[in-house]
């Protein structure tokens, strides 16, 4: 299979960077793979789990967000956050999303329903990573 550049950045640090084989983003339109040779694209990354294929090895990262572009040089993820699920302090996690919880009732209208959205995307990652606790 053909190898393509990623890279994935975030303004705290370089995530990932290095040659592999397909990347699974979660995108804001659909979630969306990309291997050797893929058109570009631009999109808009949401809060969810990417995976990252490296011959028979499968990384995985929390991202919270950002912009993902596809072009002849590979791929680039700008994510607010990302971090390896390996390295994720799933306490904090966890109690940021009880934070989040209790704070919807200080919102309303388009803002309350992007934070329910976003909350969801959250509560979704977490049940991965619990399921993920086990392996």
């Amino acid at each position: 299979m053909a190898t393509f550049h990623f890279e994935l950045v975030s303004p705290e640090q370089v995530a990932f960077s290095g040659e592999v084989d397909q990347v699974d983003v979660p995108g804001v339109e659909g979630d969306f793979g990309v291997l050797a040779g893929h058109a570009p694209v631009i999109a808009t990354v949401r809060p969810g789990i990417m995976f990252v294929t490296i011959g028979d090895k499968r990384e995985q990262f929390v991202v919270l967000g950002g912009l993902a572009e596809v072009s002849a040089s590979g791929l680039t993820v700008l994510a607010d956050v990302a971090t390896s699920i390996a390295e994720l302090d799933r306490v904090a996690f966890a109690r940021s999303i009880e934070q989040m919880q209790a704070d919807l009732e200080r919102h309303e209208g388009d803002v309350l329903d992007r934070e329910i959205s976003r909350l969801d995307h959250f509560k979704t990652i977490l049940q991965h990573l619990e399921g993920t606790a086990l392996h």
